[in-house]
C-alpha cells in the first residue's frame, strides 16, 4: 500500500509539466559536487579577509548579500538570461557576444583564469553528459562557466529565473565556506548568511531579469582591488 501510495505521488509529480525534472537537473548543476573546481577560488574574499576588510559574520554578509545584489545581479543574471535565450534558439552568434561582454568584464587576471577554467570543466562535464554544442567550448581561450551553465539551463529545459536562482545560490555557497574557511566564521554563522542569501536571491533575479541591455554592468572597485592584489599575496589558500 505504502508503494502504491508513493507510486501515485512520484506519477502526479512527474507529470506536473515537467516541474520535477526541472527542479532536479538544476540542483544537479547548482551542486557543489559539479565538478568544475569551484571549491579552489574564493574570487579576492580571501584578499578581502587578510587585510580586514572581511572580519566577521556581519562584514562577511556584506560582502557576499552585497556583491551577489550590485555584481551579479546587474551583469551575471541578465547575461545569463540573454545567453540561455540565444542557446535556445540556436543563435551561436549572439551566444559569442555575450560571452565575450561577460570575459570582458572580469576584471581580474585571476577572475578570467578562474572563469576560464570552471567553464572549461563544465563544457567537458556537459559534452560527456550529452550536450554536443559544450565540447566546442572546451579549449576556448575566453570560455566563461556561465555560458555553459546556460547552456546546461536551456538544455535541460531549466526555466531562465530558476537558472539564475541556481546559479546565485551556488556562487553564494561558494562564498560562504570560503568565508569560513578565512575569517574564519563557525557552521552556524555560514547558515546564518546563506539564510539571507535566500530571502535575498528571488529580489535580485527579478531585478536583473528586468534589465535593458544599456543597463548590464557593474562596478564594485574593492573587488577588483582584492581580485587584483590576491595574485602577490604572500599566503594563499585559494587560487583567487
Amino acid at each position: 500500500m505504502a508503494g502504491n501510495t508513493a507510486t501515485r505521488i512520484l506519477t502526479h509529480m512527474t507529470t506536473d509539466d515537467g516541474r520535477l525534472a526541472e527542479i532536479l537537473r538544476l540542483m544537479q548543476l547548482s551542486s557543489p559536487m559539479l565538478p568544475v573546481g569551484a571549491y579552489a577560488y574564493s574570487q579576492g574574499l580571501e584578499y578581502a579577509a587578510a587585510c580586514r576588510w572581511v572580519e566577521d559574520e556581519s562584514s562577511a554578509e556584506d560582502w557576499i548579500l552585497g556583491l551577489m545584489g550590485h555584481a551579479l545581479g546587474n551583469l551575471d543574471v541578465p547575461v545569463l538570461a540573454r545567453i540561455h535565450r540565444a542557446w535556445r534558439s540556436n543563435d551561436a552568434a549572439a551566444v559569442r557576444s555575450w560571452n565575450e561582454r561577460l570575459f570582458a568584464a572580469r576584471d581580474s587576471a585571476e577572475w578570467q583564469a578562474e572563469d576560464r577554467q570552471m567553464g572549461q570543466a563544465l563544457a567537458r562535464l556537459l559534452a560527456d553528459l550529452g550536450i554536443p554544442e559544450a565540447a566546442a567550448w572546451v579549449d576556448g581561450p575566453r570560455t566563461c562557466f556561465l555560458s555553459l551553465f546556460a547552456l546546461a539551463a536551456a538544455r535541460w529545459n531549466i526555466a531562465p529565473d530558476k537558472a539564475a536562482c541556481g546559479y546565485l545560490w551556488a556562487w553564494a555557497e561558494n562564498q560562504v565556506t570560503a568565508a569560513i574557511k578565512l575569517v574564519p566564521l563557525g557552521q552556524t554563522a555560514g547558515q546564518k548568511i546563506l539564510s539571507a542569501a535566500v530571502a535575498a536571491i528571488p529580489d535580485i533575479v527579478c531585478s536583473g531579469l528586468a534589465l535593458e541591455d544599456g543597463e548590464i554592468g557593474f562596478t564594485a572597485p574593492r573587488h577588483a582591488m582584492a581580485g587584483a592584489l590576491h595574485e602577490t599575496q604572500y599566503t594563499r589558500l585559494f587560487r583567487s
